[in-house]
């Protein structure tokens, strides 16, 4: 497991790793809401980063660290990186505005069509849903989080993916007959899909 952080409380740095891989592995991949994500999970492609920033400057600051460092890494042994910032962005619609942010500083450090960010974040509403909305939990991580993915990686996927522009409403298709019940029974670890989903 490949795993970065800058901060003091390494305790604490590994509980939302472990967090964060129990929702992947249970929810990402057990769910197969990203059918891309087994194969870099499994090949341990994905380079974990604990964030300690307490601001969204500091935040920024990580941000534009990773993303040189995802640009200079071998693909074979770092495919994607997510940035886990649990203590900065906790509001929704703050996490919201600070993607324009993120996707800033792609442009100014010249990866645009190189690197991109995908948006994860324990309260995450698409527009025009209500709050609990199942459908939201397609990106609700334990933590704030920013995905950074390389394009190449994500293109060879869509490749390879027959129905890749299914995805999300076969997503959502999950996600409905699942329920929030049926979400938070499998986030807990007391039941598996229900075998209808299978």
């Amino acid at each position: 497991m490949k795993t970065a952080s800058s901060s003091a409380d390494k305790a604490f740095t590994d509980e939302v790793i472990a967090h964060t891989k129990v929702w992947l592995e249970r929810a990402v991949i057990g769910l197969n809401l990203c059918p891309f994500a087994k194969a870099v999970f499994i090949k341990d492609q994905i380079r974990y980063v604990v964030s300690n920033a307490q601001t969204p400057e500091e935040l920024v600051a990580d941000l534009i660290r990773e993303l040189e460092f995802l640009q200079e890494a071998d693909p074979e042994k770092v495919d994607t990186t997510l940035l886990i910032h649990p203590d900065v962005l906790r509001n929704f619609l703050d996490y919201n505005d600070f993607l324009d942010v993120a996707d800033a500083a792609v442009e100014e450090l010249d990866l645009a069509g190189e690197i991109q960010v995908a948006s994860f974040h324990p309260e995450y509403q698409f527009a025009d849903t209500d709050i609990d909305d199942i459908s939201n939990y397609t990106n609700r991580a334990p933590y704030p989080t920013l995905h950074l993915l390389r394009e190449i990686s994500v293109e060879r996927a869509v490749d390879a993916f027959p129905d890749a522009s299914e995805i999300f409403n076969k997503n959502m298709q999950t996600l409905h007959q699942l329920g929030l019940d049926g979400w938070q029974k499998i986030m807990r670890g007391d039941a598996n899909k229900p075998e209808s989903m299978l």
